[in-house]
């Protein structure tokens, strides 16, 4: 059974930092490119940052470069996502997402093409 389970979510001031953590289990992880998206209220989902399978290339939206970082543990099978800075625009639900095959710009950015997906978990930015 395949699993991704995101924790580390919550309620954080403006200028807060919180870490997100996505647990994977059931695939092979170090074999998946890994990816952080969000959804805010009525607006569609959007990737916020993409991690390659060893780790070694990353990529992030433009609103959240230099805020945020993602990294991965494939000896524990999980992927984080190091938010700092947060603003009241981060606010959404933050999901993790995988698959074995997304490897250009135009295919990470892609929702449709990630095979698995997580829960998410609330991230609410608000004083």
């Amino acid at each position: 059974q395949v699993l991704l389970v995101e924790s580390g979510g919550g309620l954080v001031q403006p200028g807060g930092s919180l870490r997100l953590s996505c647990a994977a289990s059931g695939f092979t992880f170090s074999s998946y490119t890994m990816s952080w998206y969000r959804q805010a209220p009525g607006k569609e989902r959007e990737l916020v940052a993409v991690i390659t399978r060893a780790g070694t290339g990353t990529n992030y939206a433009d609103s959240v470069k230099g805020r945020f970082s993602i990294s991965r543990d494939n000896a524990n099978n999980t992927v984080y996502l190091q938010m700092n800075s947060l603003k009241p625009e981060d606010t959404a639900v933050y999901y993790c997402a995988a698959d074995p095959f997304v490897f250009t710009p135009q295919a990470m950015g892609d929702p449709d093409r990630y095979r698995y997906w997580g829960q998410g978990t609330q991230v609410t930015v608000s004083s």
